[in-house]
């Protein structure tokens, strides 16, 4: 039986270079625009907190945002191969819109954290839709070089989403960080609405797999906010984070159940087991799950372990975000001019275990330069795998598969910046808990609550983060390669 994954390349037609260098504008700035919104409210916080009167309700600004937009990531890929990219996005943005006119107009905390979710439910469909659409856009030989630009898009709106948001809140108003959406996505909407009509149609007749979509939301958010409360709101032994964790552990065997039961599953086997597209996305989990706690906790790092102060170990964060720009545009660049390409992730990842090992063997040891120039290594290498299990993965599967395909991927990234997030957190905290009981083995110079952090903590960090990185490292290996489609020929 011949494999219905293997993708015959692609025959692109011509496409207007005006319309498409304004299709691909416009999607970078909706992934932008998404990505923006989730560090953008960051340091606006405090001060809706004293507005809106409601501290203890804050997190669930940041959470609803995140767990809703993760859980509707694969809803997106699999609606857009059933009814089109263009009718996808528009309406991502239509409730990406909608969402932010409601937060700026919230009057409670708790109404604010509904709109987040609202927000949400759009946000995750344009950071998928963006990367499905450049995918119908260009030939796989040509499409790596615009993974690079994703991932410089993401590496900025991390970069200047908090700066932004601290100066709206402080010197206009923090309406006006969700105001400022409307323009932009009615931009968006107008700039793509006529021009995704020329995008090469794919979309074929399917059933959508009602119970697996919800069997995969209800698995998604418990794991999410089991990860979110764990440690902060409980502990981690307490019965709502374990009752969370054993809910979702439930609803995950159901939901493989399904997979193989269903006539047309949410999450087709052929791409959950596929020898390209299954490794990748577990790459991707490792990879990108490791450089997010990287960027929460290297600032850490620098302020207690090395004693700098807030502002300098912010600024000292900006290597590891450009190197990682750097890395990821070095790949796709490369990616398109060799034939073993996953070589390129292959000693790219391996570099990056090593700068983490030595990270971890000279923890705070280490003169800020030599520091620097580690974090910088690992960015580079980590960079690497970004272009590479996206484009891998879209180049093995059909057209009529390439939404569900980069939903996934995009998934098990999110997932993964959630749950390393967390493993990173719990270790930091257990250093807390560890400073407190020892107060002669500890560091001072960490403002807010960071005062008594054991050496061993920040090895333990960064030799788990040598780990996870290992693990993508070996699933690149894993990863089947197959030969890059130029597009140029006839299915």
């Amino acid at each position: 039986m011949a494999d219905t994954t293997a993708a015959s390349p692609l025959d692109h037609p011509a496409i207007d270079p005006a319309a498409k260098r304004s299709i691909i504008f416009g999607v970078l700035l909706a992934m932008f625009l998404a990505s923006l919104e989730q560090t953008i409210i960051a340091t606006a916080l405090p001060t809706i907190g004293r507005e809106l009167g409601d501290v203890e309700t804050l997190a669930w600004v940041v959470t609803a945002y995140l767990l809703s937009s993760t859980a509707v990531t694969p809803l997106y890929g699999k609606l857009s191969d059933i009814y089109g990219r263009r009718v996808m996005m528009l309406t991502a943005v239509a409730i990406f819109i909608g969402g932010s006119v409601l937060c700026a107009i919230a009057p409670s905390m708790t109404l604010l954290a509904v709109a987040r979710a609202l927000q949400g439910l759009g946000g995750g469909g344009l950071m998928v839709l963006a990367m499905t659409i450049i995918a119908d856009l260009v030939p796989p030989r040509e499409r790596a070089r615009y993974q690079a630009h994703f991932a410089a898009v993401f590496m900025s709106s991390s970069l200047v989403g908090p700066v932004l948001g601290g100066f709206i809140a402080e010197h206009l108003h923090w309406s006006v960080i969700f105001w400022i959406n409307l323009p932009v996505g009615g931009y968006i909407w107008w700039s793509l609405s006529g021009r995704l009509r020329q995008l090469p149609r794919h979309e074929r007749p399917h059933k959508l797999d009602i119970v697996g979509a919800a069997l995969l939301v209800l698995a998604t958010v418990p794991l999410l906010l089991a990860l979110n409360w764990g440690g902060n709101r409980y502990v981690w032994a307490s019965w709502q984070v374990v009752g969370l964790f054993g809910f979702a552990a439930a609803m995950t065997a159901l939901f493989v159940l399904r997979m193989f039961m269903a006539r047309e599953p949410f999450l087709p086997l052929a791409i959950a087991f596929h020898p390209v597209v299954g490794p990748a996305a577990a790459a991707g989990f490792f990879n990108m799950g490791v450089f997010v706690a990287l960027t929460i906790y290297t600032p850490i790092y620098f302020e207690a372990a090395l004693g700098l102060s807030a502002s300098v170990a912010g600024l000292a964060l900006v290597p590891l975000m450009a190197f990682t720009v750097a890395g990821a545009q070095t790949s796709g660049r490369l990616i398109a001019h060799v034939k073993h390409y996953k070589r390129i992730g292959v000693i790219g990842l391996g570099a990056a275990v090593v700068a983490l090992a030595l990270l971890a063997l000279g923890s705070t040891d280490l003169p800020f330069a030599a520091a620097l120039a580690l974090f910088g290594v690992a960015g580079i290498g980590i960079g690497t795998a970004f272009p590479l299990v996206t484009l891998a993965s879209q180049n093995a599967v059909t057209p009529q598969q390439m939404g569900t395909t980069t939903a996934l991927i995009n998934f098990f990234r999110s997932l993964g910046g959630a749950i390393i997030v967390a493993i990173f957190g719990a270790i930091v905290i257990n250093g807390l808990n560890e400073g407190a009981k020892a107060p002669g083995h500890h560091m001072d110079g960490m403002a807010g609550g960071f005062t008594d952090i054991p050496e061993d903590t920040f090895r333990w960090l960064f030799f788990a983060a040598a780990v996870a990185v290992f693990i993508g490292w070996v699933l690149v290996l894993l990863m089947e390669e197959r030969p890059i489609r130029d597009g140029r020929a006839k299915p």
